[in-house]
């Protein structure tokens, strides 16, 4: 391998000879140390006497265009072997993906529109995502999906008996915590006995279904943007496209429809923990007798507070499947990518929770529910 030089007016001629395989010259950085020069004004590559040559020939024109460009110099290659034109081409109309904050020299409204702009692409993305659900969910009603079995009962089972030992503790927690904090101010009043309504009540129409989804966000909504993630990151998810297979019916719906199923009977299993685990501190620490206390929890229990708990618990499964599923599907390409993505479905799940409380409790209170 040879690199020659030489500087003809506001001219640099470079000629490129030999075998430029696995190259590496000293030579390189005395040729682009030229380029630097104040009265180069032009820039002129031939290669004609290459013979054989390898990727570092394209590093090393590379190299020279993008220094011509930062010195505002103009630069020409000659007798190029064939292909290396078109993978110089491609190296330099790739385009550059910056990660990060919007640039620092943005002014406020440029920051603004940049902010509504990404808002806007999400939105449209997520709610293309959410249509093409509903239709894999429409073929799936009709038999029509590309849904195997065998998927959905193995979803079943993971959001379904796997999940029963952590939803029944915690709520039963949640269901002692509810009952000591409320006897500690009935006491005052020496109404100790309508512990069991407060704790019946805020249990089954809203606090059981909270924190059975709360509880789901963390274990399978990031159970599912990792799962799919990984897929994407392995290339996995290409792989379906090219054999053309339908990734949401083969994937994410399995898993929305097992998660949409399961959620309510959670719910209930939460209810039902949380009655307990008050009914522990009712009769336990205050001395209510049994009898008597759960006589005030099943008046406090009405099919309208339980048939609320349950709507709010079906509405959290779509939301913490849709969002798992979604942030997967979405994710990047690399394990840090996978992280983010676990982390934005867990916290989009909960989010989403509770805008989805506030509008359905503002709905239930209109209509007198």
């Amino acid at each position: 391998m040879q690199i020659e030089h030489r500087i003809l007016n506001t001219e640099l001629k470079i000629t490129v000879s030999g075998d430029f395989v696995c190259a590496y010259s000293s030579d390189f950085h005395n040729v682009l140390s030229k380029i630097q020069a104040d009265k180069i004004r032009r820039v002129v590559v031939s290669c004609r006497g290459i013979r054989a040559w390898d990727n570092s020939l394209v590093v090393f024109l590379s190299r020279i265009k993008t220094q011509c460009c930062r010195a505002g110099v103009a630069v020409a290659f000659t007798s190029m072997p064939p292909g290396c034109e078109r993978m110089m081409k491609m190296v330099h109309e790739c385009p550059v993906v910056r990660h990060g904050t919007p640039d620092a020299h943005l002014s406020v409204i440029e920051k603004l529109g940049d902010g509504g702009i990404r808002f806007v692409r999400a939105w449209n993305r997520a709610s293309a995502f959410v249509g093409r659900v509903g239709t894999s969910v429409a073929r799936f009603a009709r038999g029509a999906a590309q849904m195997r079995r065998v998927d959905l009962m193995a979803a079943l089972e993971s959001v379904g008996p796997r999940a029963v030992l952590i939803v029944s503790l915690i709520s039963f927690l949640i269901g002692l915590i509810l009952a000591f904090v409320g006897a500690a101010q009935l006491k005052l009043f020496g109404a100790q006995i309508y512990v069991a309504s407060l704790v019946a009540i805020a249990s089954i129409r809203i606090m059981g279904a909270m924190m059975t989804g709360i509880i789901m966000a963390g274990r399978t909504g990031a159970s599912y943007a990792a799962t799919i993630g990984t897929m994407q990151t392995n290339e996995e998810l290409d792989a379906l496209d090219v054999m053309g297979i339908n990734k949401i019916d083969f994937l994410v719906l399995p898993r929305v429809v097992a998660l949409t199923l399961t959620m309510p009977i959670l719910t209930l299993l939460a209810d039902v923990m949380a009655i307990l685990g008050g009914a522990f501190i009712g009769i336990v620490m205050l001395g209510i007798p049994g009898g008597e206390y759960f006589k005030y929890t099943f008046d406090a229990i009405g099919i309208q507070n339980f048939s609320v708990g349950i709507f709010h618990g079906l509405v959290y499964g779509v939301i913490i499947a849709l969002c798992g599923c979604y942030y997967g599907i979405n994710c990047g390409r690399n394990a840090n990518s996978v992280g983010v993505a676990t982390t934005r479905a867990v916290v989009s799940s909960i989010v989403w929770m509770v805008v989805a409380t506030g509008i359905i409790t503002f709905v239930f209170e209109v209509l007198g529910i």
